[in-house]
């Protein structure tokens, strides 16, 4: 392990400021969207009022026939933000959230996107913002609020920088670094948007709406990117830094894996403990997909589920929206 280069009792003290920092940092991009959006809605009423006795006018009447096509009425409407396990091809947490349980989902997640995307740049914020307004012009109000980001933040190009050589002093994950990363640089982005969607909640809806976060599973380094990850295919994020410093062996790097996702989750379960996110659930994956042998029934690859995998994702989320 790396030697500490501060003090516990200053860590703590900062991580505090830096915690009050980022609210502040999330109610001032809430604010930045809500006034864009005024700006929106005050010319989509002009439009309504200039084009919608022409639209009404083309619109089909609903018939039975039609009713019946569109399905089963939903058991709750979900809406998420994230990245690649909410927005994945063909098959994805959310996916299966609709076809399993019954739930209609309206998404506004991106696949790569890292969740200092999803906190500092707003479009992800400002899609989320039009989205609840969509629901809200049809009585709808969110059963739940689904987030899903970080792992873009940890795995790919950057990976190594995590890492201290194989054959160094101090083999393994670099804890200055993991520090800056997880307990710094990705906490403050938690923070900063989970403030953001809570305050784009008050203004809209007038009250908070139940928010999930998880913090994915024991992923397995073997090498495999998207569909094999070959040519301009994503992939592999974990198994290129090992490589790079020294790490050869599968169960070394798959034991490494898990320590940073542990790592992860501690921050996001600290990060929900805060007194602003009362309202914040947070859904432990660990353990739903084994990294143990037969791991690739469950990952498709370093970073994402097979179907069966998001299935029993999936399932954690279903059981988590009932319970909140």
């Amino acid at each position: 392990m790396a030697k500490r280069s501060r003090s516990p009792r200053r860590q703590t003290a900062e991580q505090r400021a830096a915690a009050r920092e980022a609210v502040s940092t999330g109610q001032a991009l809430a604010r930045q969207v809500l006034a864009a959006r005024r700006e929106g809605l005050r010319r989509r009423a002009a439009a309504v009022r200039r084009e919608g006795p022409r639209i009404r006018a083309r619109a089909l009447a609903m018939t039975p026939q039609r009713v019946r096509a569109a399905g089963v009425p939903a058991a709750g409407v979900l809406v998420a933000e994230g990245d690649s396990w909410f927005d994945y091809p063909m098959n994805d947490v959310l996916s299966r959230l609709e076809d399993d349980y019954g739930y209609d989902v309206e998404s506004v997640a991106k696949k790569g996107h890292r969740v200092e995307d999803m906190a500092y740049t707003g479009t992800q914020l400002d899609d989320f913002t039009r989205t609840i307004e969509k629901l809200l012009r049809r009585g709808i109000v969110p059963t739940a609020i689904l987030v899903s980001g970080g792992g873009n933040d940890v795995a790919g190009d950057e990976f190594g920088m995590l890492l201290d050589h194989a054959k160094s002093p101090t083999p393994g994950l670099n804890e200055d670094v993991v520090r800056g990363v997880i307990d710094q640089r990705v906490r403050h982005a938690y923070i900063t948007i989970l403030t953001a969607v809570t305050a784009l909640c008050r203004a809209k809806i007038g009250t908070e709406i139940r928010m999930l976060v998880h913090g994915y599973d024991h992923p397995v380094p073997d090498g495999r990117g998207f569909a094999g990850g070959w040519g301009p295919l994503p992939g592999p994020w974990l198994e290129p830094g090992f490589r790079q410093k020294g790490f050869l062996h599968l169960d070394a790097t798959t034991r490494i894996a898990a320590a940073l996702i542990d790592r992860f989750n501690v921050m996001l379960r600290g990060v929900v403990a805060m007194p602003e996110f009362a309202h914040v659930r947070y859904v432990d994956l660990r353990g739903t997909l084994s990294n143990g042998p037969g791991y690739r029934r469950w990952w498709a690859n370093e970073l994402h589920p097979t179907p069966r995998g998001f299935a029993a994702v999936a399932e954690k989320f279903a059981n988590a929206v009932v319970r909140a």
